[in-house]
């Protein structure tokens, strides 16, 4: 079954698209680089955590301007960036009771019940973009016209940052060894950004 949802607030995104990728980059690249990285992609001051949603353009371009500037170490540290905003979400975002009982359930059960919360809540990572949940067992998302992405072409889909997150919340609450692969990504002209769970 699949569950189609309406985009996000037109051009915001969650501020976690930058906070994350900001200390990876720093402690991977140096203060120089990482500066002039914000520069380019107009993140004039940080975001703060608390107070919502923020511009989507920036964030987006801050992802593309990893690429473009540090295409080797982009994916790597994309990844940092999506495994340390999966770990900001179990510690501010998901109650303890929740994850508590998500973690008791077998994960036939807990994967299908994380995969409609990641959708209920997908105005804090797709943006502008329009998010679906194609399946909950197998789980399987899709974000069309994908920010993050938007206006990049590539042999090999990019999005680590999505998948890392989608990874870690799966493999903390659903059991351990899931691993999220993007199958299709708009950068190679698919429809869709497309993520499929699976576990080892």
């Amino acid at each position: 079954m699949a569950t189609a949802l309406r985009p996000a607030a037109e051009g915001r995104i969650g501020p976690n698209a930058v906070l994350q990728l900001v200390p990876v980059l720093r402690d991977e690249a140096g203060e120089a680089v990482t500066a002039k990285l914000l520069a380019r992609a107009g993140v004039i001051e940080l975001p703060d955590p608390e107070a919502g949603l923020m511009e989507e353009a920036p964030a987006a371009r801050l992802h593309q301007v990893l690429r473009a500037e540090l295409p080797e170490a982009a994916p790597r540290l994309a990844r940092a960036a999506g495994l340390a905003t999966g770990d900001y979400i179990l510690a501010h975002r998901i109650p303890e009771k929740a994850q508590t009982l998500l973690r008791l359930m077998p994960a036939r059960l807990a994967a299908p019940i994380l995969a409609r919360a990641v959708a209920k809540h997908a105005w804090t990572f797709c943006g502008s973009g329009a998010f679906r949940l194609v399946s909950t067992w197998p789980v399987v998302f899709e974000i069309a016209d994908n920010p993050v992405v938007r206006g990049e072409r590539s042999d090999t889909p990019l999005c680590h940052w999505h998948a890392a997150v989608f990874e870690r919340l799966f493999s903390e609450l659903c059991g351990h060894d899931w691993r999220c692969t993007e199958v299709a990504c708009c950068a190679q002209d698919a429809s869709a950004c497309r993520f499929e769970m699976t576990r080892d």
